[in-house]
């Protein structure tokens, strides 16, 4: 069992959507068993982190997709400066190297884990 009672500090953590993470759920998610009875995934850790990887990736296909169209537009002779261009595939290419990092790092902690003895 992890005693959070020494973080004085963490009353409540906001999370994008509204939901808060608090010192009581965390520490029953911390706490709680395989055994115990299922408790809806509103409001625990792991789905407030799964919602986070879901929109980083949704605003990452975003910016993608606005930079194709970006592309298109300068194609067709539609865009007067290629400033809009060149910003929309740069912020593209940072979202999308941030997302693979961040794959790779998720990846090589589930290798670690495996790797764990029991």
């Amino acid at each position: 069992m992890i005693d959070l009672s020494a973080i004085g500090s963490l009353q409540s953590i906001p999370v994008k959507g509204g939901t808060a993470v608090t010192e009581k759920s965390l520490t029953g998610t911390l706490t709680g068993s395989l055994g115990a009875k299922t408790q809806k995934a509103n409001g625990t850790l792991f789905d407030a982190f799964l919602n986070s990887a879901i929109s980083n990736i949704n605003s990452t296909n975003s910016l993608l997709s606005d930079a194709e169209d970006e592309e298109i537009k300068f194609a067709l002779g539609e865009v007067e400066n290629s400033h809009d261009l060149t910003i929309a595939l740069q912020k593209a290419s940072t979202a999308l190297q941030y997302t693979v990092a961040v794959k790779n790092k998720l990846i090589e902690a589930y290798k670690e884990i495996m790797q764990i003895q029991i």
